[in-house]
Formats: C-alpha cells, structure tokens, sequence
C-alpha cells in the first residue's frame, strides 16, 4: 500500500469529524500512525505541504493553474487520491484557525524542536516553489512564507539562502545561495558547496521522512546549489 493510500484513508477519516480543524488533523496522524514512525513522518510532511499550501493560497487570494502544476510537480498524486488530496485543501482553506495556527502545529508535528529543522526547510522550500510558479513571489505570499519560517525558527540568513534558491537577489545571490561570505578562499567555498551537496542529494532527503514523490524539489534545489557554485568559481577564476 503506497502512502498515498494510506493518506487517503486518513484524509476520508479526518474529513468525516464533525469539527476537522488543524488539532483534530494533527491529532488523528499522531494516532492512526502511531504504530509506524517512518510512515507517519512521511504522512506528516505531506500534510503539512497540502494544508499549508492551501493557507497560503488563502492568504495570497487565489490559486493559478501554474500554482497547481507546481504542487503536482511536487506531489505526483495517483488520479484516483486526487480528489483526497482536494478534500484536506478544502478543509484547510475551510478552517476558521489562522495559518500561523496551523504552521505552529505542523512545527509540532514535523519538526525536531531546534531552530534551522531540516525537515520544516524541506516545507518552506516547497511553500516557495509553489509560490514563484507564476513568474514572482507576490507581496502577500512573501509576508506568508516570512512568516512561517519565524513560526519554525528558520533563522533569517538561512531563511534568505532558501529564498534565494528561488528568487534572484542580484549580484550577492550565489554566495547567499551557499549560505557564505564573499571574500571567504575558493577552499572553503568548494567545502561548503560540497557539504550542501551531500546533505540535499535526493536519498538523504528521503532518509528523513520525505515521500518519494518529492524528488523534484531536491532536484531543484541541488540544480540551483550548483549554478550558484559555477557563478562563483568562474569569478574567482578570472579575478
């Protein structure tokens, strides 16, 4: 049984409750995956994606064909869970409680509980793919995604490496991409580039709880380690 199987089963008995908001959401993948912690971090991320996702197109106002595909470019849903996955964004847009309500408790759910969780990173990296698919990150979705990475303790200079995987922030871009300092040797910068490498490559994002389906945000984000790595070794080279 894949896990989307199981997370439409889970959807169909979430969607069921007389009240399903975010606390009866995260309760119930607490218990009916209690038995199975690698399942349940993999249901858990997966949630979070859809409902925040659904928050955000909320928060922004509308939600574009491009902002679908994207989701669909993350989540290569099977057509017969399709409308699961539909039922628990209804739900979420639904739900009187605010998105920091909800990114507080998808913290709970899905984070370690220290600042910089690589898991509640993988969230808002895909949070931002979703947003840019339309061309730009409008105004509110901004405010959102800031927003959230305060909510999961993303300090700002990792919250602006993350951003600028997505978002062209000009001439220091690729050093922000790397998350170092212009002026650092071109040693450490090759260390640092490797380290990143290492700890985005696709299986260790799945190691840590990640569907499968997933893959095309570590593909993009190691796509987009790279082109910052190659921009800076070629400046340093013909310094």
């Amino acid at each position: 049984m894949s896990i989307w199987d199981r997370l439409g089963e889970f959807i169909t008995r979430v969607s069921s409750s007389a009240s399903s908001g975010v606390a009866d959401v995260v309760e119930a993948v607490r218990t009916v995956f209690s038995g199975d912690a690698d399942l349940r971090r993999r249901v858990a991320f997966s949630v979070a994606m859809i409902a925040l996702s659904a928050k955000m197109a909320k928060a922004d106002g509308i939600v574009t064909q491009d902002e679908v595909r994207a989701f669909q470019e993350i989540f290569e849903v099977p057509p017969k869970e399709t409308r699961n996955v539909a039922r628990l964004f209804d739900l979420a847009q639904r739900d009187v409680a605010g998105f920091e309500t909800y990114a507080e408790r998808m913290a709970q759910l899905c984070g370690s509980g220290h600042s910089n969780c690589v898991m509640l990173e993988d969230i808002l990296d895909g949070l931002f793919h979703i947003a840019k698919a339309d061309g730009l990150v409008h105004e509110r979705e901004g405010h959102f995604l800031h927003r959230i990475a305060e909510i999961f303790r993303i300090d700002e200079a990792h919250y602006e490496s993350i951003m600028a995987r997505h978002i062209n922030l000009g001439a220091g871009d690729p050093y922000v991409v790397l998350g170092i300092e212009r002026g650092k040797s071109f040693e450490e910068v090759r260390k640092r580039y490797r380290k990143l490498v290492s700890d985005n490559h696709p299986d260790r994002l799945i190691a840590r709880g990640l569907p499968q389906e997933f893959i095309k945000i570590a593909t993009t984000r190691v796509a987009a380690i790279n082109a910052a790595y190659e921009m800076i070794e070629r400046g340093l080279r013909h310094a």
